[in-house]
């Protein structure tokens, strides 16, 4: 389905991601770890076209989109779920699903309301004056109206209470069951651990960890290196405590 060889990045002289390498097969969910500042977010804005300074080699079904505007990357199929959701906050949860409908996609407001159905009940509301979770359901739900074969999700817990983050995971499932390739971005480990068969770990721009779920969850050296908050090196008992954290 998607498949990444040697992607670097850059901002100006700044060498971000340094040859990065992924592949997402049809309807498999993949996770991308890292602390803040590894490379992921820049890594998915590089996949979609809006890292002006990338280089390498992208391919959706075998057919190269690197170097494609991203407006085109998403009509082929790659469509980004940013991390600040970037819904239009003046807008209605209706307006904002009506300007992402295109005649032909095969996906209609109706089947985002009834994917979401908190949308349906908020349909005449702001995109200000709903939840953060919400807010959230409503920028997947514009992603999907998209018909996304690819379907890039950047932080998508972040700040939702555990309950709407459940709610998600059940989302991202049914979409992956519907042969939708999904990639997540995320700090929330339980979130990834619930819905990724696969996992990579992003370091200082490079790949430094691959390995199915079994393999990451055998790899406690990998987990409190490289996601571990603060720096290497912490005491025996903040390893602990963070490998407790990591597997509940």
């Amino acid at each position: 389905m998607l498949s990444v060889r040697d992607l670097h990045s850059y901002y100006g002289k700044s060498h971000i991601v340094q040859g990065v390498d992924l592949d997402i097969g049809a309807g498999e969910i993949v996770s991308l770890l890292g602390r803040n500042g590894a490379g992921k977010t820049t890594t998915l804005k590089s996949l979609v076209g809006l890292v002006s300074g990338s280089e390498g080699r992208v391919e959706l079904d075998g057919r190269r989109i690197d170097g494609n505007r991203t407006c085109a990357i998403a009509r082929q199929g790659v469509v980004l779920v940013p991390e600040h959701r970037g819904i239009f906050a003046e807008l209605t949860v209706e307006e904002n699903l009506a300007i992402a409908e295109r005649r032909g996609s095969g996906r209609t407001r109706s089947a985002v309301y009834d994917l979401f159905p908190r949308l349906a009940e908020r349909r005449c509301n702001r995109g200000d004056a709903i939840s953060g979770g919400e807010q959230q359901m409503l920028a997947i739900g514009r992603a999907v109206l998209c018909s996304p074969k690819v379907l890039l999700l950047d932080e998508p817990t972040e700040g939702l209470a555990p309950v709407i983050v459940d709610e998600l995971i059940r989302i991202v499932r049914g979409l992956a069951q519907e042969g939708i390739a999904v990639l997540v971005v995320e700090q929330n480990i339980r979130f990834c651990e619930a819905v990724a068969s696969r996992h990579y770990i992003l370091s200082q721009g490079k790949i430094v960890f691959e390995g199915t779920s079994d393999e990451f969850g055998r790899a406690s050296d990998a987990r409190e290196t490289y996601l571990a908050l603060g720096s290497p090196g912490k005491s025996a008992g903040d390893a602990q405590t963070i490998r407790q954290g990591i597997n509940q």
